[in-house]
């Protein structure tokens, strides 16, 4: 009687224990679709951008689903733009490496094409000249670009510049070259403006460009801001060009002033003082923002505090022909965006008063944050006017870009994911990038690891796989913030690119298994596509560690006592592997 006693407390005891597995229960949340409003810039356009700091290069729908991704081997140097020639091909200043400054350091341009082509790759980065910031394309499909051009200390102090701000290292003027492209690597530079042309002093009699500076706005005084040994003379970091007036538009940041300059002259007028549309050769046409820099004004004057990204507000939109600038704010310690309305008429010739400095006195609108501080970029950024009337801002040093409307009303808002010089947005009556090839995220696998010592190591693995359009991107991410126990390592974290011709990706996982006995382990792993929230697949996970190991020996010897006397017993228990 005592063995048929001890038998039905085993087989009990084994009934219990089977089915009692089988109701372990695993939360997996079910996969929701996250319904993204439209976005209020239009019901179509794109936007462009290239992160600071890494090599990639992306382009959104304005509901901020990834359309497509370019990759590179350099890093920005540090602008990217739509060139809209029906192909889908960008051009990229790219960071060709040492460079005399890190701010806005570039040393090349590339075109390339939407498959990740290069179709052009020029550099511009020996003989002490390296360009940097920003481009532009002409509408002849030559590139704009600011450089700086490397002169010594003799030099700088035969010009007028006082010696005492001036290091034996020199300093570094900018340039402005149009570059016609004339093959894979080459490109012919068919015009080129010097501001080492136009200068003014007053410091030195005895050098060249003596003269009074507040009588020459048109010429740029070489001491202007020189209480330090500073060699990057100007930092220019924008250039725009208006078609209508063949004009050039440059933001100087260290003068905090814009100038426009004349580009219908040749490179021996931009040179000079005559010629061209102007008859001003390449003399500054118009400047504003700082009259203290050719001496028509005081502190109080001031309206541009290192400013980026100034840029004429595109024919058909609200405010057409006006200049819209990205006013970091410096010493104010707030940003702004502000925009003048310059005093041209329709030859493109800018009116000064004598004596006094250019107008206009004051800016005819600007966008700050409430409070104005909340908004505040001492560095990069920028602003351009969309279709709609309202006004897309980058303000890198939240990494967001948003919108704002002719009120000052934010209405859109999206991260990008780390500090970008700014944004490009290609509105839908532009040429348009081609149709989105979208990502489709797909897992497949399980995590499970049972009767595991607490404080092993085990090992595992799953799968990622897109399975969406031919020629879509994916870039995926692990979230494993539902599961709070154990030490986790996967090999790889996450993915770039990755394509439907990919096939699976196999992501390796160690998990270091919780220092308590007894127990169960349970939750999920989140494979995320990192531009669309909503496409997802989870990794179930279970791991379950055993009793007291010495409870479980003299069990184990129990059992083995008893299956002794009864093989069938044995024979069930090879079927349910419970110890």
């Amino acid at each position: 009687m005592k063995i048929n006693a001890n038998y039905r407390i085993f087989v009990f005891l084994i009934a219990f224990l089977f089915f009692g597995n089988c109701f372990i229960s695993v939360s997996v949340p079910q996969k929701i679709d996250q319904n993204y409003e439209a976005c209020s810039m239009m019901d179509e356009g794109q936007i462009l951008y290239a992160p600071m700091y890494n090599s990639y290069t992306y382009l959104r729908e304005c509901n901020w689903l990834l359309n497509h991704t370019w990759t590179s081997s350099y890093l920005p140097g540090v602008a990217v733009w739509w060139l809209g020639d029906g192909e889908g091909t960008i051009i990229r200043s790219i960071r060709t490496g040492f460079a005399p400054f890190a701010g806005g350091a570039g040393g090349g341009v590339q075109k390339v094409e939407w498959d990740g082509t290069v179709a052009w790759d020029f550099k511009y980065n020996t003989n002490g000249k390296f360009c940097h910031h920003d481009i532009k394309t002409l509408p002849n499909d030559n590139v704009l670009m600011i450089a700086w051009e490397y002169k010594t200390r003799a030099e700088a102090i035969q010009e007028g510049r006082n010696p005492n701000t001036v290091s034996n290292q020199g300093i570094y003027p900018d340039h402005i070259i149009e570059v016609e492209p004339t093959g894979p690597t080459s490109g012919d530079i068919v015009w080129e403006w010097h501001a080492w042309d136009h200068l003014v002093q007053d410091y030195d009699p005895s050098k060249d460009n003596y003269g009074v500076v507040e009588d020459h706005p048109e010429l740029i005084d070489i001491n202007y801001g020189t209480s330090s040994q500073q060699r990057d003379m100007m930092h220019t970091n924008s250039v725009d060009y208006n078609e209508e007036f063949n004009q050039i538009l440059i933001s100087v940041c260290n003068y905090n002033e814009i100038w426009i300059i004349d580009h219908s002259t040749t490179t021996e007028e931009a040179a000079g003082h005559t010629g061209g549309n102007s008859g001003m050769g390449g003399d500054i046409l118009y400047r504003w923002g700082n009259p203290r820099a050719y001496d028509r004004g005081s502190s109080s004057d001031q309206k541009f505090f290192n400013q980026h990204d100034a840029s004429w507000i595109k024919e058909g939109y609200l405010g057409e022909g006006n200049i819209l600038v990205f006013n970091n704010g410096g010493s104010r310690h707030y940003s702004s965006v502000d925009e003048i309305i310059p005093p041209v008429n329709e030859n493109g010739e800018y009116y000064i008063e004598g004596g006094e400095a250019y107008g206009p006195q004051a800016q005819t609108w600007i966008y700050t944050a409430n409070p104005p501080n909340s908004f505040y970029s001492s560095n990069v950024g920028g602003a351009h006017r969309l279709p709609n009337g309202n006004t897309l801002i980058t303000e890198p040093s939240k990494g967001i870009v948003f919108e704002v409307t002719p009120e000052k009303t934010k209405v859109w808002q999206q991260s990008t994911g780390g500090q970008v010089f700014k944004v490009c947005y290609i509105a839908p009556k532009e040429e348009e990038p081609p149709v989105p090839n979208t990502p489709n995220l797909e897992c497949s696998g399980s995590l499970s690891w049972t009767n595991i010592g607490p404080g092993e190591t085990v090992t595992g693995s799953f799968q990622v796989q897109n399975i969406g359009d031919e020629g879509s991107l994916l870039n995926w991410t692990i979230d494993k913030s539902s599961i709070s126990w154990g030490t986790w390592s996967f090999n790889p974290e996450n993915g770039i690119g990755l394509t439907p011709e990919d096939g699976q990706v196999t992501v390796q996982v160690s998990v270091i298994s919780p220092n308590v006995e007894n127990s169960d382990f349970e939750g999920y792993l989140r494979i995320e596509n990192q531009d669309n929230s909503s496409d997802y697949d989870e990794i179930p996970v279970v791991l379950t560690t055993p009793r007291d190991r010495q409870r479980n020996n003299l069990f184990n010897m129990w059992i083995k006592n008893i299956t002794n006397s009864f093989p069938i017993l044995d024979k069930l228990l090879q079927l349910i592997p419970l110890f």
